[in-house]
């Protein structure tokens, strides 16, 4: 009786470890995609086996809606599926936490930012002031010492 409980326990783990070494279906690698799945994320292809299990499966999600879409979808989404390949990590990161920020603005007010954003692009280039930079101004010190200071 032990030795038949032994041999199921081994039987199990043999198992379990030959299961363990399949990519899971939650995360299939690059490899694992079908041909027009890898033919649409081909921008991201350099970076597919080291994203993570979240991000591929909204990139898949992408590429599964993308025969749906219009011409100029496909086209805005391969441009920007370029784009974000470009960017470094950081710029990644930057980009999804003016994502959030973004996207915990209450609705009322997220419905102006286009108008916002258009009275900010009428702006002539050497005019505008990030916000940023305005800021980091007021919080400078002031020196006695600056010539500029009358």
């Amino acid at each position: 009786m032990a030795a038949a409980r032994l041999a199921i326990l081994i039987a199990t783990l043999i198992l379990a470890g030959a299961a363990g070494a399949v990519t899971p279906i939650g995360a299939p690698g690059w490899r694992d995609l079908n041909a027009e799945q890898r033919e649409i994320l081909a921008p991201l292809a350099g970076d597919w086996n080291g994203m993570s299990e979240p991000h591929r499966q909204k990139w898949i999600g992408i590429a599964d809606s993308y025969g749906r879409l219009t011409r100029e979808e496909q086209e805005r989404i391969r441009a920007r599926m370029k784009a974000w390949a470009d960017l470094q990590p950081e710029q990644r990161e930057r980009a999804r936490d003016q994502y959030r920020t973004l996207r915990n603005i209450p609705p009322d007010k997220r419905e102006s930012l286009p108008e916002l954003w258009q009275r900010y692009r009428s702006i002539p280039p050497e005019e505008r002031q990030p916000q940023h930079d305005r800021r980091d101004r007021r919080a400078e010190p002031r020196s006695p010492l600056r010539p500029d200071d009358k």
